[in-house]
């Protein structure tokens, strides 16, 4: 009797097997295309760079033995020359900037984001068009859009010489504000969406319940609706301040070399200056910097959220 349940056992367990092993397989085929994107498009370049940056400088810029850590002290302003603060107030400057910019972008898209959501249904996917259509355009020409709109001469410009803000044979334009208008401009969406998601589940209970308590706006602001939302900050803060941090094109065009960014610094080093361990070891601080930034997010969510758990 004890055998033939063992053998029944056994012939049930055999369309189990095959079907995991079937579950295994399918699971296999899903992520591998993912997983291999991210190895050879991601991880490997990163330890490819990572090599580059500790290498010497060669007569033509390309990377050669030995290693060394002189791509690093001449980006920390170190040179043949003495010592320059060049590069390094090239990277605060980035760091100065993005942290404004991303600032502003949260200042002005709460309000944005939580007045879509207490319009009617029916006009809500317009409003949020109406945020997103600008970024259907390239970039540069909306960079360019904002010279002719900042530059000497025009109403804005003028407007400020009024106030005394420039000159009046000056405009907006090259500047360090036209670089931050620039990026506020260029990645205002990518904040208003996720805010927008997380107010639509937003419950006005607690916004009730902090009013009834005699909480003025800024309490009710912090203690019921930041907790909920913070999902979505967080989420928009590592859209915007990555990709602003290590922007090109804006600093290039708005910033007329007077504000250029790592990421511009980090360009130039690939291309007409021709060294290549200094601009891999630029890419590399960014990254660095980049995880400092989410480790320092996670830990304010933390903060800020409670009992909430946000996944950066």
């Amino acid at each position: 009797m004890s055998d033939t349940g063992t053998a029944w056992q056994a012939i049930d367990s055999r369309p189990r097997q095959r079907r995991i092993s079937w579950d295994t397989w399918h699971l296999l085929g899903v992520i591998t295309p993912g997983v291999l994107w991210i190895v050879l498009f991601l991880v490997l370049p990163s330890i490819l760079l990572m090599g580059i940056a500790f290498m010497t400088n060669g007569t033509y810029g390309l990377p050669q033995m030995p290693l060394s850590l002189d791509a690093f002290k001449q980006l920390a302003g170190y040179g043949f020359l003495g010592w320059s603060p060049g590069n390094l107030y090239t990277v605060i400057r980035s760091v100065w900037q993005t942290v404004l910019s991303t600032s502003l972008v949260i200042l002005i898209a709460y309000p944005v984001a939580f007045y879509i959501t207490t319009r009617p249904a029916h006009l809500r996917p317009l409003l949020l068009l109406l945020v997103v259509v600008p970024s259907w355009t390239n970039q540069v020409i909306r960079a360019v859009g904002w010279m002719n709109i900042l530059a000497p001469g025009t109403p804005v410009s003028n407007l400020a010489a009024q106030l005394g803000l420039i000159t009046p044979e000056m405009g907006l334009f090259p500047s360090k504000f036209a670089v931050v208008i620039g990026l506020v401009y260029n990645f205002l969406p990518f904040m208003v969406l996720p805010l927008y998601a997380t107010f639509e589940r937003l419950d006005y209970s607690q916004v009730e319940a902090a009013r009834d308590l005699r909480a003025g706006p800024v309490r009710a602001f912090f203690h019921a609706v930041l907790p909920q939302t913070l999902p979505g900050l967080m989420a928009g803060t590592v859209l915007v301040s990555i990709p602003a941090f290590g922007m090109y094109v804006i600093p290039k065009l708005l910033g007329g070399g007077k504000s250029l960014m790592l990421g511009n610094l980090v360009a130039r080093q690939f291309s007409s200056a021709s060294n290549w361990p200094l601009g891999a070891a630029g890419a590399l601080i960014m990254i660095v910097v980049t995880l400092i930034g989410l480790q320092i997010l996670r830990r304010m969510s933390r903060r800020l959220g409670g009992d909430i758990e946000v996944v950066l």
